[in-house]
């Protein structure tokens, strides 16, 4: 498994319309793709005065998979995304292997 986790730092003037649009749109657009199993919003804490952060982790089955999304559909979703939110936020994407999961 390939966690695609996109670290979103929103401007708080805009922060409810962009959680409105994650919630209602974005992330359902991005599983409508087919690459991901899931996806989880989180709030980050202990946020800089000015802005909020949210992670966003999408969960692929495989790297091949995150490739494909990347290369077919990320560019017009982040299109999209900017769009609504020029200037007003800044993102940055990271990759993780899922090595194991421990659950109680």
């Amino acid at each position: 498994m390939v966690i695609y986790n996109v670290t979103v730092s929103i401007d708080q003037a805009v922060e409810q319309e962009w959680l409105a649009y994650m919630k209602g749109a974005h992330i359902q657009d991005v599983l409508n793709t087919g690459c991901f199993l899931e996806c989880r919003l989180s709030r980050v804490n202990g946020e800089e005065d000015g802005g909020c952060t949210y992670s966003v982790m999408y969960l692929a089955k495989d790297q091949q998979t995150l490739d494909q999304y990347q290369a077919e559909f990320a560019p017009a979703l982040q299109q999209d995304h900017a769009l609504h939110f020029q200037g007003k936020f800044a993102a940055f994407r990271t990759t993780l292997t899922l090595l194991e999961e421990f659950k109680q």
